[in-house]
């Protein structure tokens, strides 16, 4: 039995029970961990442990201890390097690509990265409509402090937030309910990070995966730090139908614009339209000419102007065809 610096057989016990706790949570950890932090941490622990075999070798003949104490050196040492091995190898796991790895290609099943959901994409609810189409492969993971941030809107005195909140939650739940995805309520947490943006990005280095959202300052944040992210406004601009400069649509002026003799209205998917001389026109329904379209991640927006000629041409085109309709009533009625 070691007893390193002179301990007694109950200090001796109680140091190798900590070392028996610290090695079922490592097991929890490498039962966690993905195959390519795997093979990083197993690189990073030989390494260490030739590094500290050759301390131990270089040190021993000058160790100013001895008995049981040198002994427990002699083992800790190459110990220790390994375990600073793993953790290096471990965080810098995504330098390893296995695809380049020939002889792994033929055997190793590649799984999709999984995907953290904000908690803006969670209260906009379209995921659930992408989950259910099935482009969302891979596990989807939502912290618990995300959770948290969406009990605490829900719980505001303001009925806009609470709402938002609620339906939030029901999202969650929803998406547990979709047979397709495989939803885990992640309890992963960094106490020391405050904002709710930074543990998101620091919770997706740490498990090689994805973030989900459509806020626009997350979206930079994360790339600006090497994390992936998908997000939702990006993918629905994606599949909006192309309007080009020139064409013809109809709208229902809402409110007044910004500019002068401007108003302003939306469509069904909520993009904004611009309408030029349509000051005056609000709560009706006109026909505009598109000019331009401005499309960026956080949206998109339509540009147009209202001219009373096109609008004439509209109303007599309209007028043809209902004199036209009615000329074939009365000839039907006479016959």
């Amino acid at each position: 039995m070691y007893r390193p610096f002179g301990l007694a057989s109950a200090p001796s016990a109680l140091l190798g029970l900590c070392l028996g706790l610290a090695i079922n949570l490592l097991e929890l950890r490498i039962q966690r961990a993905s195959l390519p932090s795997l093979l990083s941490g197993c690189a990073g622990a030989f390494v260490g442990a030739v590094i500290g075999v050759l301390l131990v070798s270089v040190l021993s003949p000058g160790l100013l201890v001895s008995g049981a104490t040198a002994e427990f050196f002699r083992l800790a040492t190459p110990l220790l390097c390994a375990f600073v091995g793993v953790l290096a190898g471990a965080a810098k796991a995504h330098l390893i690509n296995l695809q380049n790895i020939g002889f792994l290609n033929a055997d190793v099943v590649f799984t999709a990265p999984a995907k953290i959901l904000d908690t803006s994409v969670i209260i906009d609810g379209r995921i659930c409509e992408i989950a259910e189409s099935g482009f969302l492969e891979g596990d989807v993971l939502v912290p618990q402090f995300v959770l948290h941030e969406l009990q605490q809107v829900a719980d505001s005195s303001d009925s806009a937030k609470r709402n938002r909140g609620r339906r939030g939650l029901d999202v969650v739940q929803r998406l547990q309910k979709i047979p397709r995805v495989r939803l885990e309520i992640s309890g992963q947490d960094f106490p020391a990070v405050r904002e709710v943006d930074l543990k998101l990005i620091e919770v997706a280095k740490s498990r090689g995966a994805k973030i989900v959202t459509n806020d626009f300052n997350l979206n930079k944040l994360a790339q600006v730090q090497g994390v992936e992210v998908l997000n939702i406004n990006e993918l629905a601009n994606a599949l909006k139908p192309v309007v080009l400069p020139g064409e013809a649509m109809r709208v229902f002026i809402l409110k007044e614009g910004k500019e002068y003799n401007q108003g302003v209205a939306y469509l069904d998917d909520g993009t904004m339209v611009v309408v030029d001389n349509a000051k005056r026109l609000i709560s009706k329904t006109v026909d505009i000419t598109v000019t331009s379209v401005l499309q960026t991640t956080a949206g998109k927006m339509i540009f147009g102007k209202y001219d009373e000629r096109t609008q004439g041409d509209h109303r007599t085109a309209a007028g043809h065809l209902s004199a036209t309709a009615s000329a074939g009533g009365s000839s039907s009625s006479t016959s």
